[in-house]
């Protein structure tokens, strides 16, 4: 018997995330964080998010800078491209992608939706639960299981939603682009 210890993105994610049009000034994008107590804000295009403005986006790129935050659009502050994963995806996952891009935050999508965020923090939360999951499996003689098979969500490399992405070299890629992959090692 195996046992699999699994957390997923959308056990732990926030669902209420602070949106922000790309028109709006970079002093409202730091008056929304103040007020909903959070440490960035997803930017948003034609209601389609499009790059995300963290504390650190604010201090590098207006304050830093001597710019008034009030004459700076979002758009000029925002990091982009967003960085996202499937609310399906095991935070074990998500933890290893904002390593690899040495970010803090990802947006959750969903369908091409935007369903929530996760942070680090949020992963940093959980972690002791899944630490002790993995314990018991430990001392009672079960071995735990990774995950296999496909995922649903956005590929790595051409950042299209595939109901059919599978890990390679660390990469999630949708079908056609391991078929690339496969063919360009020929």
């Amino acid at each position: 018997m195996n046992i699999h210890a699994k957390l997923l993105v959308r056990d732990i994610m926030s669902r209420d995330v602070v949106v922000i049009s790309e028109e709006q000034s970079a002093l409202e994008a730091a008056k929304l964080m103040r007020d909903r107590d959070v440490g960035s804000v997803i930017v948003v295009s034609n209601g389609k998010p499009v790059g995300i403005i963290t504390e650190r986006d604010l201090v590098i790129r207006v304050l830093a800078k001597g710019m008034r935050p009030e004459s700076v659009k979002a758009r000029d502050v925002m990091s982009t491209p967003l960085e996202f994963v499937d609310p399906n995806v095991e935070i074990t996952e998500a933890a290893r992608r904002m390593a690899k891009r040495n970010i803090r935050r990802l947006a959750v999508m969903e369908k091409g939706e935007l369903v929530g965020i996760i942070t680090s923090k949020d992963i940093l939360v959980a972690a002791p639960a899944l630490i002790e999951v993995l314990i018991e499996a430990a001392r009672a003689g079960i071995p735990a299981t990774t995950r296999s098979g496909s995922l649903a969500g956005y590929c790595d490399r051409c950042e299209s939603w595939s109901d059919d992405l599978r890990e390679v070299n660390g990469e999630f890629l949708c079908e056609e682009c391991r078929m690339e992959l496969e063919a360009g090692s020929e």
